[in-house]
């Protein structure tokens, strides 16, 4: 089978994320299947228009932001030229859709992560953010609703459903099954941690705002983004230090020796990261939003809190004083993180394309 895939970004990308992650490990995992894969994505500085990363094929062109010249614009050039040669096409939806129901003639599955709502108050100004919120993403998501969807939690389920999206299937996020046996060793000092993109969606400033009011122990942020500077101006302590990007084999351990991952934002997909950190034995305290509530479950694999840092600070005395609580939580999370595995989730992904296109 021959697929199309278009999404905005690709695994290359300097702001790639989790959704991304995602798009990677499924698309390479149908290539060794035996399927080809080519990847239609927007052009960054330094990229190569062409390339092959584990097999997949990946074409980039067009920018993501603007009216003229976008990803979307030439997505929709390069399948009118080349739809002879793909059976099958992916229109994976991050804010803005390809729009393929209303040019492509072959079967289509659209891949949701989740629904913008919120990003547009933190992505763009007024009154764009409220056109964009009630009028924009319900007008362009209505043209998929009667399409073959994937989405990657139960919270994203619910909201296409309320959208009247009626042919849904779940397949979540894996790992590559790197899942510890027994919780590690950790910090002798209790340690919260942060992992992700330093932006305003992210809430990073949350994490370290509920960390300071707890006042114990230590914090290491890691990521890179626009608010960087703005945090270490702001939060100068010796107790919290910004390690930036760094090597994922150096992330692993601090994962592994943290006590918990802190996980504010307003929505997620899912929470990627949440699992990630659950595989090396550490908990999450996450806010009780879209896609935290599915890859968290309260006082499982973690804690659920309200969205804000006084709730989260609370959450975190709660750990820091039993540690019971801490114990069983992480003894859960890897239980917990057993439950994922990107093997069978390409096995789902491929069932679902199957059906799709009558195989």
């Amino acid at each position: 089978m021959r697929i199309l895939w278009l999404n905005w970004k690709d695994i290359r990308h300097p702001e790639a994320g989790g959704a991304e992650v995602y798009t990677h490990e499924i698309a390479k995992r149908l290539v060794e299947k035996g399927y080809e894969v080519t990847l239609f994505t927007s052009y960054f500085n330094g990229a190569e228009k062409e390339d092959e990363i584990d097999g997949v094929k990946i074409v980039r062109s067009g920018k993501i932001v603007g009216l003229f010249d976008t990803v979307y614009s030439h997505a929709k050039r390069f399948y009118r030229d080349n739809k002879n040669d793909f059976d099958v096409v992916i229109d994976e939806i991050n804010t803005r859709p390809f729009l393929t129901p209303k040019y492509v003639d072959k079967p289509i599955i659209a891949l949701i992560h989740q629904l913008a709502v919120e990003f547009w108050d933190y992505k763009t100004p007024f009154p764009i953010n409220t056109l964009g919120k009630h009028i924009l993403e319900p007008y362009w998501l209505k043209h998929y609703v009667n399409v073959k969807t994937i989405t990657v939690s139960e919270s994203t389920r619910n909201d296409l459903e309320k959208l009247g999206f009626k042919d849904i299937e779940i397949v979540y996020n894996g790992l590559d099954r790197n899942i510890l046996e027994k919780v590690p060793e950790k910090e002798d000092e209790f340690t919260a941690l942060f992992v992700g993109r330093l932006t305003p969606t992210k809430k990073p400033e949350d994490a370290v705002i509920a960390f300071k009011m707890l006042n114990k122990g230590k914090m290491w942020i890691v990521g890179r983004g626009e608010l960087m500077e703005k945090l270490k101006k702001r939060h100068n302590n010796g107790n919290i230090e910004f390690r930036g990007f760094i090597p994922e084999k150096e992330k692993i351990e601090l994962m592994k020796k943290a006590h918990v991952l802190l996980v504010p934002g307003i929505r997620e997909g899912w929470g990627r990261v949440v699992i990630e950190a659950n595989a090396l034995g550490t908990p999450a305290i996450g806010y009780n939003v879209p896609g935290l509530r599915d890859s968290i479950k309260h006082r499982y694999n973690g804690l659920l809190c309200d969205p804000n840092p006084k709730a989260m600070s609370e959450a975190l005395r709660v750990l820091h004083e039993d540690e019971e609580l801490k114990r069983r939580l992480s003894e859960n999370a890897l239980k917990w993180a057993k439950r994922f595995s990107w093997d069978e989730s390409a096995e789902k992904f491929e069932r679902v394309l199957n059906s799709s296109v009558g195989e």
